[in-house]
Formats: structure tokens, C-alpha cells, sequence
């Protein structure tokens, strides 16, 4: 007895191998990828096995979306074909001819430079960028009223940008509770029923709304909104940003002293994971225009430090 498959309306059927069975679409289109390269470069499939050091049978199942190549045989064919391994599996900065040439222009520049065409990209589109730092804009750009506190958690962001709105008179936004006013649940429990991706979802939608609603404010940042490039670029294309540091001893002891005890289950694997982190996620707080170390000094006098620097880069008076 044979049995239809029904597709759902406007969607082709996922194509099948001789044996009948659904290809994997990943798959498929990676073996049109390889094809298409291989026709760009003006290569066979022959040559093209030869250059890469793999049988032609083997390289015909993987353009035909049959093989399941390793990832050193992957490796191989993106050498022999003369791309990068990210071409090869559909980076999206590889899916244009526009992309590949913006991608050689950048390719190996400095950090300092790609800095500056980031900002300068910020304003061309009309997505900021003005108050890049440095003034890496136009000369002279003035900064974003909008203060916006980066760094992993136990930095001194809620501490601190309580202290620095009052003091402004700018209202004291925790971007957090935002969250979890949008999720109608804590963030935890966001994290912990629709996982990491919604939870990202809800951090750009409260992000986009402060920005709405506050032209002027203090805004305290989750720990993680670094993870996301395009909530990232948005925060630092409308605020002005500092950037929270301290050691990770500092942020350990701060996280117990706010009654979160779960470090202390596994202190020795907490603090490598907290080390983890802070390496991880350093390339990214470092893009903040101001930086102020709260382990150097304490309280009162990371406040002032803190005023002193943000009051100076807004062109506020010192009083």
C-alpha cells in the first residue's frame, strides 16, 4: 500500500535520494553551493577532486546532497575551490558579490579602522553611529543623553546608575525588569520555558521601547546584550555607553552579597565560568565610549568618577 506525503501549500517537497528518502535540506544546499562555486571558478568536478585531495564520487554525493562530508573535507574543498569555509556552508556575508567585495575591503584591517567604517556605515543607513568613541563621527558629534551602563553582572550598573540618574535628574531605566514586564514572568523563568532566543527577542523590544520613550535617561544593561550584535549595534548607536568593569572576584562577591547563592554550590567551577565570560564578552563592553573600573576604588568614589567622566562627555556643567 503506498502512502502520499502532503506538503503544505506554496512549499516544494524536500527533494529525495535514489532510496527515496528526504534529503536534508542543509545538505542540498550546501551541494548547490559547492556546484556554484565550482562553475564560478571554471573547474570540474574532476579537477576540482584532484585539488582537494577527495574521490570524485565522494565530492558528487556532496553536490548532490547524499554526503555527509567531514568538516576537514569540507575544509579541503574550500581550499581547492578558493574560498573560505564560511562561503562554502552560507555565511550570509558571503551570499552576494556586494558581500564578498565589503568583506575583502575589511578583511585584516585594524580594529581602530573597522571601528570608524562601522560608524560611518551607522550614519550612512540612519542607524547612528555619531557618538562613536572617540568622536570616531563627524568631529565634534554630541553624545547620546541616554547613559547606558554595559558589564557583567555585580560591575555596579544598578548601584551606580541609580546614583548617576539622581544626579542627572534623568529617569533610571533597569533594562531588565523592562524584560520582564514585556514577558509577564522573571527573567529566569523567560529563559527557562522559551530558552535563550526569546529571551533575546524580549532584551531587543525593551531596548527599542527605552530608546522610544526616553531621550534622556540611565539605562542599566543585562550582562549579556553584548551577545546580541544587532541589539549591541543598537545600544551603541543611541546611547552614550560605559562600560562597568571590576575583577572577577569583585563581581563574584557582589553577586553573593545580592542574596544569588547559587555560586557558592560550585565556587572554583563558578569563578573559571565567570572568568569564561568576562574573556568572552571584554572585545565587546570594550566598544563603550567610557570605561571605569569599580574594583579600583570603592563606592562614593566610583560615583564620582563616574559623574566626572559622564557629565564631561555630555558637556554637562561639573556642579
Amino acid at each position: 500500500m503506498s502512502s502520499t506525503i502532503l506538503h503544505p501549500p506554496g512549499l516544494a517537497p524536500t527533494p529525495a535520494d535514489d532510496d527515496g528518502e528526504a534529503k536534508n535540506p542543509f545538505l542540498v544546499a550546501l551541494g548547490e553551493r559547492v556546484r556554484a562555486l565550482r562553475a564560478r571558478r571554471g573547474m570540474t568536478r574532476k579537477a576540482t577532486a584532484l585539488a582537494a585531495d577527495v574521490s570524485e564520487r565522494h565530492l558528487a554525493n556532496l553536490e548532490y546532497g547524499i554526503g555527509n562530508a567531514s568538516i576537514l573535507v569540507l575544509l579541503q574543498v574550500a581550499q581547492a575551490l578558493q574560498c573560505s569555509l564560511a562561503e562554502l556552508l552560507g555565511d550570509v556575508t558571503t551570499s552576494s558579490p556586494e558581500w564578498l567585495l565589503l568583506r575583502e575591503l575589511l578583511e585584516h584591517r585594524d580594529e581602530a579602522t573597522l571601528h570608524r567604517v562601522r560608524v560611518a556605515v551607522g550614519q550612512l543607513l540612519g542607524t547612528g553611529g555619531a557618538n562613536g568613541r572617540g568622536s570616531a563621527g563627524s568631529a565634534g558629534a554630541a553624545r547620546s543623553p541616554r547613559v547606558a551602563l554595559v558589564g557583567l553582572r555585580g560591575a555596579g550598573k544598578s548601584t551606580l546608575g541609580a546614583m548617576l540618574a539622581e544626579d542627572l535628574g534623568y529617569p533610571f531605566v533597569e533594562l531588565s525588569r523592562e524584560i520582564e514586564k514585556f514577558a509577564g514572568c522573571s527573567v529566569s523563568e523567560i529563559q527557562g520555558l522559551y530558552g535563550q532566543n526569546a529571551y533575546r527577542r524580549y532584551e531587543r523590544r525593551a531596548l527599542e521601547e527605552a530608546i522610544q520613550i526616553y531621550p534622556e535617561a540611565v539605562i542599566a544593561t543585562p550582562g549579556g546584550i553584548v551577545s546580541d550584535p544587532a541589539t549591541f549595534n543598537l545600544l551603541l548607536a543611541h546611547c552614550t555607553t560605559v562600560w562597568l568593569k571590576a575583577s572577577p572576584e569583585d563581581h563574584m562577591k557582589r553577586v553573593v552579597a545580592q542574596g544569588d547563592l547559587r555560586p557558592m554550590a560550585a565556587s572554583r567551577e563558578a569563578m573559571d565560568d565567570l572568568k569564561g565570560i568576562l574573556a568572552g564578552r571584554a572585545a565587546f563592553y570594550s566598544k563603550a565610549e567610557l570605561q571605569l573600573d569599580t574594583s579600583a576604588q570603592d563606592l562614593p568614589a566610583s560615583f564620582r568618577l563616574l559623574r566626572s567622566q559622564v557629565r564631561e562627555a555630555l558637556s554637562l556643567s561639573p556642579n
